[in-house]
């Protein structure tokens, strides 16, 4: 099965041997972790260390479980 590198787009060959996969390269890998590391790519919604100190997340907490 061939997928497509997420930084370069190149065709890469999905099997155990291709240590990088989904990457093409460790340069390609690396280039993707900078950019979660710049905040280049971002999940898109509230930051979780947001939620975890807001109130509603403490009242959810102390609510009965059924």
């Amino acid at each position: 099965m061939k997928v497509n590198c997420p930084t370069c787009k190149k065709d890469v060959e999905w099997t155990p041997e291709n240590k990088y996969r989904p990457f093409c390269s460790e340069r390609c890998k690396l280039i993707d972790l900078g950019e979660w590391a710049s905040e280049g790519h971002a999940i898109p919604g509230r930051p979780a260390d947001e939620i975890l100190m807001s109130e509603d997340w403490e009242a959810s907490q102390q609510e009965p479980k059924h």
